[in-house]
């Protein structure tokens, strides 16, 4: 069964909204609902915002709903001029920019400690321009931290979940996905300001690609 994991409430309401013959319960205070998009069997957590809840939420996935593939949707903000406000991308690799073993390890930053190279590798639609997406448990407008996205790592997009998500279905041998709209775009004023302006555009476009985006995961 393919699963989503999703941090927010309003990030999954455009995914229930396609669901039918939904069922819901709370697991380890994560809301998990069961249900059918176009007669195949789907399901849903809501894991909240951050690497350690995206990476419960995944292994609850696997372990507990025996999730065959995984599936990250939301939003995320836009680091260079590749990115477009509302549009939706496909993550290709994904890294964890605030993990950090350089003086120990003396691997680039954001390498895991068992791995060689800070990138994970995802599975991606060949239906949505591809991105590299950079994870971190901030959300802020730090030009250090935008410095270390864009000119260290080369990251198009920002978000709180997806590496960890990756890294989990990386260890787990579970094929990760991950289509993110995007919310706000660096260099265009306070990101804070640009995510609640255009939330509800980045839903509605999710809303309309739901079922695109399954079909092209469940197929592939």
């Amino acid at each position: 069964m393919t699963v989503f994991v999703i941090a927010m409430e309003s990030e999954a309401e455009p995914l229930l909204y396609v669901m039918s013959e939904k069922s819901e319960r709370s697991a380890h205070g994560r809301r998990v609902i069961l249900g059918k998009i176009d007669g195949h069997d789907v399901g849903v957590v809501v894991c909240g915002v951050g690497k350690v809840n995206a990476a419960a939420g995944t292994q609850y996935a696997i372990d507990c709903l025996n999730a065959d593939k995984i599936v990250n949707i939301g939003v995320a903000g836009g680091l260079n001029k590749s990115t477009e406000v509302g549009k939706i991308y496909s993550v290709s690799q994904a890294v964890q920019y605030d993990f950090d073993l350089v003086q120990l390890n003396k691997t680039p930053i954001g390498t895991l400690n068992e791995y060689k190279e800070p990138y994970l590798k995802l599975a991606v639609c060949p239906d949505y321009p591809e991105r590299r997406l950079a994870t971190g448990d901030r959300f802020n407008d730090s030009k250090r931290d935008f410095n270390l996205l864009t000119d260290v790592l080369n990251a198009d997009i920002r978000d709180m979940e997806c590496g960890a998500i990756a890294h989990v279905c990386q260890h787990a041998g579970v094929p990760c996905y991950s289509f993110k709209a995007i919310s706000d775009v660096a260099g265009s004023g306070s990101t804070t300001r640009q995510f609640v302006l255009n939330l509800a555009l980045c839903a509605k476009n999710l809303g309309e690609n739901i079922k695109a985006i399954f079909k092209a995961v469940d197929n592939g």
